[in-house]
C-alpha cells in the first residue's frame, strides 16, 4: 500500500481482537513515530506503553466519557510532551505518526484526547509522570475486530478549502 492509499484508509478503530502484540512492533511504531515534525527539533515527547489490565482499566475508569473501550485494547500509548512552547503541536505531530505507523503494521489505532482534560493530572500521577509533563494524547492499539474496511463519510473539498481568503 502507498502512503496515499494509507492516508485514505486510516480510521479509529474502538474494537479489538483480544491478542497481543509483540514489544517489537510496539517499539518498531515508536521507532517510525520518532521522526515526526518537531518545533526547533526539540523532540520534547515520552511516550509511556501500558500494557497491564488493572492500569488499563483504571485509565479507562478516569476516561470513561471519551474512551471507555481503552481497557478492551491489548496497548495503550500516553503521550507526554515537556511543557515548552509548542508541546501541543510537537504532541500531536508524534500522535499523528503513531497512528500512520501502526496503521502500516496492520494495527488499528484510536486517538484519545488528553491535553485540557479533567483526568490527566490523575493519569500523570498513576503513571509517575513529573510534573514537568503534560499528558497530550493517549492511542489505544489492537489488531481491529472487523478489519479497515468501513467507509468513512468525509466533507467534499469545496465544503473545507478557501482560497485567498476564508468563506463560508
Amino acid at each position: 500500500m502507498d502512503l496515499i492509499e494509507g492516508l485514505k484508509k486510516r480510521r479509529s478503530i474502538r474494537e479489538y481482537k483480544d491478542l497481543s502484540i509483540p514489544d517489537s512492533v510496539i517499539e518498531e511504531i515508536i521507532e517510525i513515530a520518532k521522526f515526526a515534525p518537531t518545533a526547533r527539533n526539540l523532540q520534547p515527547w515520552k511516550i509511556v506503553v501500558v500494557k497491564d489490565k488493572k492500569t488499563k482499566k483504571k485509565i479507562s475508569e478516569l476516561a470513561i466519557k471519551n474512551a471507555p473501550f481503552i481497557d478492551s485494547a491489548p496497548v495503550l500509548l500516553c503521550v507526554f510532551c515537556e511543557d515548552t512552547k509548542y508541546y501541543l503541536e510537537d504532541g500531536s505531530s508524534l500522535t499523528t505518526y503513531i497512528l500512520l505507523a501502526a496503521f502500516s503494521k496492520g494495527i488499528g489505532s484510536c486517538w484519545i484526547a488528553g491535553d485540557k482534560k479533567p483526568y490527566c493530572e490523575d493519569i500523570k500521577r498513576l503513571l509517575k509522570v513529573p510534573s514537568k509533563y503534560k499528558l497530550v494524547s493517549m492511542v489505544s492499539l489492537g489488531y481491529p475486530a472487523q478489519g479497515f474496511e468501513k467507509t468513512i463519510n468525509k466533507k467534499e473539498l469545496s465544503e473545507i478549502l478557501s482560497w485567498e481568503v476564508f468563506k463560508e
